[in-house]
């Protein structure tokens, strides 16, 4: 219920609590996922997804909504952040890539086909800036083609058209 996907109410639980709460929730679905993998004996190689799919990134929702709320105040960044590690295949990266995409994706108020590229350039830029690809052994010509994937999938999801004229 903490996820907007899995809310079917008008009521979102974050609305009671601060934004650093709200984030270890968010973030604790890492932990909580590895804890349900080694339940249910799930092979390392597939928890090492787990772990790694949001890597150390933060929770940019709630840290940019602290930040707007309290501006004389310095947030604890780590308050914000999931708790890695880094992706460190490239395997581990596309997961993390994907995952990202897709949710920013999901939130868009429109879905042509610019704001559905952007959307890709935009968070991969992003995961690449926040250094989240230095563990693992990812070429740009990998970048290059994984983009122009996730292009071609999220216009084949959202139904993306050319304008037809008059």
């Amino acid at each position: 219920m903490y996820f907007i996907e899995n809310q079917s109410t008008l009521v979102n639980p974050h609305d009671e609590l601060s934004f650093d709460e709200s984030a270890s929730i968010i973030t604790s679905h890492v932990i909580r996922g590895i804890e349900k993998a080694r339940r249910h004996k799930l092979p390392d190689v597939i928890i090492d997804f787990i772990r790694t799919h949001h890597g150390t990134m933060r929770v940019q929702y709630f840290y940019n909504s602290f930040i707007k709320s309290f501006p004389d105040q310095v947030p604890n960044e780590d308050a914000f952040r999931y708790p890695g590690p880094r992706p460190f295949s490239k395997e581990t990266a596309v997961l993390m890539m994907a995952d990202s995409v897709e949710a920013t994706a999901r939130s868009l108020a429109q879905h042509d086909a610019a704001s559905l590229e952007e959307v890709v350039e935009r968070t991969i830029r992003h995961q690449m800036e926040a250094g989240q690809f230095e563990n693992c052994d990812i070429t740009f010509r990998d970048l290059t083609v994984i983009k122009k994937i996730f292009k071609k999938m999220l216009a084949s999801i959202y139904h993306v058209r050319i304008a037809y004229p008059g």
